[in-house]
């Protein structure tokens, strides 16, 4: 039952983000690339996946409105589909990203800000990019643990992706994410953090054998500014550290 569950999600999985990408590519004809349509498609995608997945979502607190900076922790890929579809923004994610078969095309046009983390000047240009969106009117999301974790701890955030906001005094918003899932399906940590040796397909079946699952969004009261990016990073990380659910 759980393997004929899963091939059907994925099919629609593929369908749904084929066809709203070709929505997207089709409208960006007549309207251009504009991110007000951009931002329409990335929330359709999203809440695609939501329904989908069977995924349900918990906010606590409220959402920042953009333009906003936003740092979360990171678990793996659903943390994309379950923030996107409760707050308008683009993400900053890693480069090699950008090279997977056409995948990486739809995330690029989905607004998403790429950074080559082994380059320490890639990152002015990353940070040019973010201030550029922001200032554009834009929400832009990151994730500075620099990596996807089982969801025990909140790891330390990576200051160098934080640079650029210190420099400019930009105020930071934060949250984090969680996940849990039922009973008598497997442990969160493994059927829904990304965080193991496994391929992207071979975790997504995975994640689509489960009945369901919820994520738990838990949002700051308040951005925080330190023009010391290792002291912004830290305060950020242990606010992060403070609001976060272990994932079990």
């Amino acid at each position: 039952m759980k393997s004929i569950r899963a091939a059907i999600r994925y099919v629609l999985f593929v369908a749904a983000t084929l066809g709203v990408y070709s929505v997207w590519w089709i409208g960006a004809i007549f309207v251009g690339r504009k991110p007000s349509w951009r931002q329409t498609i990335f929330r359709n995608w999203a809440r695609s996946f939501v329904k989908i997945s069977r995924m349900k979502i918990e906010v606590v607190g409220t959402p920042p409105q953009p333009p906003f900076f936003l740092v979360f922790n990171h678990l793996g890929y659903v943390d994309i589909a379950a923030i996107r579809a409760v707050t308008e923004g683009i993400f900053v994610a890693k480069g090699e990203i950008e090279n997977w078969f056409l995948a990486g095309k739809i995330i690029r046009d989905m607004g998403t800000i790429f950074i080559n983390r082994t380059n320490r000047r890639d990152i002015p240009r990353a940070g040019a990019k973010i201030i550029e969106h922001i200032k554009n009117g834009e929400g832009v999301i990151i994730f500075p643990e620099g990596t996807s974790t089982r969801g025990e701890k909140v790891l330390p955030f990576n200051s160098s992706f934080l640079e650029f906001a210190a420099a400019v005094n930009l105020p930071v918003s934060f949250a984090s994410v969680s996940y849990k899932t039922s009973g008598i399906d497997e442990n969160a940590s493994d059927a829904v953090c990304w965080w193991d040796d496994i391929s992207f397909g071979a975790h997504l079946w995975k994640l689509f054998r489960l009945k369901e699952f919820t994520a738990t969004i838990t949002f700051g009261n308040a951005p925080i500014q330190n023009p010391n990016r290792k002291q912004l990073a830290t305060e950020l990380r242990e606010k992060v550290g403070e609001i976060f659910i272990p994932v079990i």
